[in-house]
């Protein structure tokens, strides 16, 4: 036995660390927001050889932690690895109360309204809170994993220079309980009673556990306090309220967990905490796209500890690679000046795919005498030689379909939602020029169940969705390259969502669009050309997750000309056609995404806008 402990040591056996948690830890698609978790740079801090897999979804609290992240995690988890777990923010819901069990009383006493409006999430710190995180540290523990449990993030909720109380996750200056008489609000303890505090709960269970704890609430106050409120919000969030992280704020948070975690020994010789220049992603892998593409790719500079203490440090580009701090001027060469000895510079490389196969280049990066080079890699391919596949939803008096070419489809479904009806969202509707349509184009109206939306909801519910999908028939590969939508919020600007794809049945997804605040009644265009391969059987789940920027009724999402599309390998037929009656083709105009018109398709995504003699105008996005 003990030769068998020498053996299967952490160090030589474990390569994994795995990362639970809310929306501060979750990934995010760069292309789709400024916004990103800390578990996004994690492993920017483990040695060659240890791989950071982060699980973590917005709007989990440690019930949906346990039920479902740790339920895909653990399937992964071997011994030796590690597993941090953290959460809290959305364990705050319904004042602190348990959001199952305050269902289960409306539903005792008949109100079937008032649980209908109930958000679900929401756990007691000192009962429920710790019952879910002590589950995932048992079965971490059973399978001969490291839990680690950290105590969330503050929200930088400041008040005289320092983080409020109900910044650190402790809600004991204003909390409800659940009776048996029903919610009783407004309740209040000591400064110095933890009975609602939740950093102090998971600090607790750590102890009772004796697993190690790693205290990122009080790193955190520390940090933000550091910045001050305003250079805080500037430097480290997203620009959008007092959660979520830009770049900066999400990296300067993972480098505090690694740096806690090896102050305690943890990992200690597998985790390295950089002093000099260092660039992230250290390969600029664009990946797999279609020939014409124009790609993306965000990299951040850090350095902590420089030498000289001010300086300037220069990036240039290979041919064919141009870069950019904001998106918007691209060039061949950038500068990013430092002072105080630290660095951490976010900026964009951007790569179009001129022919087939693999685009090569490098990033050049220099400060004073040291250089690092970066290699940029991308591969162009090709649909060639398969079967035209498009489901297209109109959405305009019912949730029908018109499907082309050999594929199933996943019928329109709602969760927690329903159609209030279709019609056209208002009377000034704004669409995109390109499109010619007008404000009396109809589209779907979609409710929550209950109709109104609740207060302080920064993310989206996991159980509150619109689903489409499509699946590869028997005998062929389905490649998709093309989802299309548009979307945009009536009855008030606070409108806001996320619209995610998935291929594994949403364990795993990857986000196209992301709106907070909408502006009532215009319609936003969301079209990617992902390059996605579904095998026989497997399934593309498209969903819309919509939440509102405060209490409010009457306001719905609104869903228009839903597209899916690619090209179905080694199918034999077509079939599954449901024709609308459009035989005769009046005009076909063809535009790029920017909309200008063009009189011919071209490389890379077209816009084909075509009115039939009926007079019904179809627009479509397609890959040349």
């Amino acid at each position: 036995m003990m030769m068998a402990l020498m053996v299967f040591t952490p160090t030589s056996w474990a390569k994994k660390v795995h990362t639970l948690g809310d929306s501060t830890m979750a990934p995010y698609d760069e292309n789709a927001t400024v916004t990103r978790g800390w578990g996004m740079y994690f492993g920017n801090f483990l040695t060659n050889g240890w791989t950071s897999v982060n699980y973590a979804k917005g709007g989990r609290d440690s019930r949906g932690g346990y039920n479902e992240l740790w339920q895909t995690a653990k399937k992964n988890v071997e011994a030796g690895d590690y597993v941090i777990i953290t959460f809290a923010h959305n364990d705050e819901k319904n004042g602190g109360m348990d959001g199952v069990a305050l269902y289960e009383y409306y539903k005792s006493i008949g109100d079937n309204t008032k649980a209908a409006a109930v958000d679900q999430r929401g756990t007691v710190p000192s009962t429920t809170y710790k019952e879910y995180l002590g589950k995932i540290v048992d079965e971490a523990i059973a399978l001969g994993a490291h839990p680690i449990i950290c105590s969330p993030v503050c929200r930088s909720y400041f008040s005289g220079g320092k983080i409020r109380r109900n910044g650190r996750h402790d809600l004991g200056d204003s909390f409800s309980i659940l009776t048996d008489k029903g919610p009783v609000e407004g309740q209040k303890v000591g400064a110095d009673d933890h009975t609602m505090d939740y950093a102090w709960h998971s600090e607790q269970l750590a102890k009772e556990k004796s697993v190690p704890f790693i205290d990122l609430t009080n790193a955190t106050a520390d940090l933000y306090e550091s910045y001050g409120d305003a250079k805080c919000h500037e430097y480290l969030f997203d620009g959008d309220g007092s959660t979520h992280f830009n770049t900066t704020g999400a990296l300067l948070v993972a480098r505090e967990c690694a740096r806690l975690m090896k102050a305690q020994g943890i990992m200690a010789d597998d985790i390295i905490l950089p002093t000099d220049i260092s660039v992230t992603p250290s390969r600029a892998d664009f990946g797999q796209a279609y020939r014409g593409q124009t790609l993306t790719k965000e990299l951040t500079l850090n350095g902590f500890g420089l030498n000289p203490e001010s300086g300037v440090v220069s990036i240039t580009a290979s041919e064919g690679i141009l870069l950019s701090t904001d998106k918007s001027t691209w060039q061949e060469s950038l500068t990013a000046n430092y002072q105080a000895s630290t660095l951490v510079q976010t900026f964009y490389a951007q790569l179009t795919l001129e022919h087939d196969g693999e685009t090569t280049g490098v990033i050049t990066i220099t400060q004073g005498e040291k250089t690092l080079e970066v290699p940029v890699s991308a591969t162009a391919i090709s649909l060639e030689g398969g079967t035209e596949v498009k489901v297209y939803w109109r959405l305009e008096k019912d949730a029908t379909y018109e499907l082309t070419g050999p594929a199933t489809v996943i019928d329109e479904s709602w969760t927690g939602m329903y159609v209030q009806r279709y019609s056209n969202p208002n009377a000034n509707t704004v669409w995109p020029e390109w499109t010619g349509f007008d404000a009396t184009r109809k589209t779907q109206r979609n409710l929550l169940t209950g109709d109104a939306w609740p207060a302080d909801e920064i993310d989206d519910n996991p159980e509150r969705y619109i689903q489409f999908g499509i699946k590869a028939n028997a005998g062929t590969t389905l490649k998709i390259n093309n989802i299309s939508l548009f979307v945009c919020g009536c009855g008030g600007n606070g409108m806001c969502s996320h619209i995610y794809y998935s291929t594994d049945n949403f364990a795993t997804r990857t986000t196209i669009f992301e709106m907070k605040k909408m502006p009532a009644n215009n319609m936003q265009d969301v079209t990617v050309a992902p390059v996605i391969s579904l095998e026989e059987g497997q399934e593309l789940l498209l969903r819309i997750y919509p939440w509102y920027n405060g209490a409010a009724t009457g306001k719905t999402i609104c869903l228009s000309d839903v597209t899916i599309s690619g090209m179905a390998m080694g199918a034999t037929s077509v079939n599954g056609v449901k024709d609308n009656g459009q035989s005769k083709v009046d005009s076909i105009r063809y535009f790029t995404p920017d909309g200008r018109e063009q009189a011919c398709l071209g490389r890379g995504l077209n816009i084909i806008r075509c009115q039939f003699t009926d007079g019904t105008v179809v627009v479509s996005k397609v890959m040349e």
